[in-house]
């Protein structure tokens, strides 16, 4: 008998499965989503890697630059959004499964690509050609209705404001949240917000009526980023759904880990944010340092950041001297401890689905910049409660 491959096949029914499980669970506006649980972060334990070929082919598109990751507990699928502007492809996310359980990590199938859609429902145009492109950093599917959102950097030299935007399965815009005048970008001057340290962490509040955004680093008004002799002052804002401001806190970025050659870059910043409960988040702080040969090394630290007696800096025009409470952080893990043969540019996190055991589990996810000397790499582990 010839042996037929089923996965095409379970891939069908998996997307068919994820379409009829969003038409259900869409509620009316103003709706209430079950309360997600509080999670319990004592500490990690590591799973297993997977890595996705440079450039995989898939869909007309080259996988890569997957900046952002989160898991749809309805559907049991993924969501990957690539930061490329439209270089590879069409700016875009990806759908996937993957498969792993207490004992390993197993594998990652993609079962899907997107285009991230302009008002007038095109496809953004490549910035090569003058596209004013998306830079997504993260993305997080929506507790109330399975529709998404993602935050974009932004860019001071074209002109573009960081963004949040709530988007259609489709890809199609929903809406867009305004961008306060501080994280605005200004072509001149020191005002606003720093080009590339700006919208790169976002996470949905566990009711699912907020989220909260994080800067990877200081706006000018706040002070310099950080360096080997001195951290920095990153702010998180919880914003309601339409863009109304709720909160802001500031978070203490660590000075950067390590020096780099004469001559040659480092740097040290909030990567992905992820509420643990209603004060609680995880922070990652990725930090790259160039050697004087030119290559780069990769320092990656897992935060867990309390904000409950942190000031209110929402009114506060600059951070610089101003005697406030920052957000509260203890170390869950660095990474670079784990031993692994290769830690590259970890941007994406994301709460997973429950082991048999009931334990949490938590996903890592590195963008490689399209570039041959990084990798895409995924790491699963899980979580054990505190004590």
């Amino acid at each position: 008998m010839a042996f037929v491959d089923p996965r095409p096949l379970v891939s069908l029914c998996r997307i068919a499965a994820l379409a009829f499980t969003c038409a259900l669970i869409l509620l009316p506006a103003g709706a209430q989503a079950r309360q997600a649980p509080e999670r319990s972060m004592g500490s990690l334990r590591f799973i297993g890697e997977q890595r996705l070929a440079h450039k995989q082919p898939f869909q007309d598109t080259s996988v890569g630059g997957l900046s952002g990751i989160d898991y749809d507990s309805r559907s049991g699928t993924w969501v990957m959004i690539s930061d490329d502007r439209s270089d590879f492809g069409p700016a875009r996310w990806y759908s996937a499964w993957l498969r792993y359980d207490a004992q390993g990590f197993t594998g990652v199938d993609l079962t899907g690509m997107t285009p991230l859609l302009r008002p007038d429902r095109t496809p953004y145009p490549s910035r090569l050609l003058g596209g004013r492109v998306p830079d997504a950093e993260s993305i997080r599917v929506d507790p109330l209705d399975c529709t998404l959102w993602y935050a974009s950097e932004g860019d001071r030299l074209l002109g573009l404001d960081p963004a949040v935007r709530h988007v259609a399965r489709d890809g199609s815009l929903l809406a867009e949240l305004p961008t306060p005048p501080m994280f605005q970008t200004h072509l001149f001057g020191s005002e606003g917000t720093r080009n590339n340290l700006s919208f790169e962490g976002l996470a949905f509040a566990p009711d699912g009526q907020s989220l909260w955004v994080g800067m990877e680093g200081p706006i000018f008004a706040d002070g310099e980023p950080p360096t080997p002799e001195r951290g920095a002052l990153a702010r998180l804002t919880q914003y309601d759904r339409t863009g109304k401001v709720l909160r802001q806190v500031a978070y203490p970025v660590d000075p950067i880990p390590a020096r780099p050659g004469r001559g040659k870059y480092a740097d040290n910043g909030v990567s992905e944010i992820l509420m643990q409960d209603a004060t609680r988040m995880l922070v990652l702080e990725r930090s790259g340092v160039q050697a004087a040969d030119g290559r780069f090394s990769n320092y990656i630290r897992l935060y867990e950041a309390d904000v409950s007696r942190a000031t209110d800096v929402a009114g506060m025009e600059s951070l610089a001297d101003a005697k406030i409470q920052p957000a509260a952080k203890r170390l869950v893990l660095d990474l670079n401890t784990l031993g692994l043969s290769r830690l590259d540019n970890i941007e994406g996190m994301a709460w997973g689905p429950k082991l048999a055991n009931g334990n949490d589990t938590l996903v890592f996810l590195s963008d490689d910049n399209f570039n041959t000397e990084q990798v895409t790499l995924l790491l699963a582990f899980e979580v054990m409660p505190a004590r």
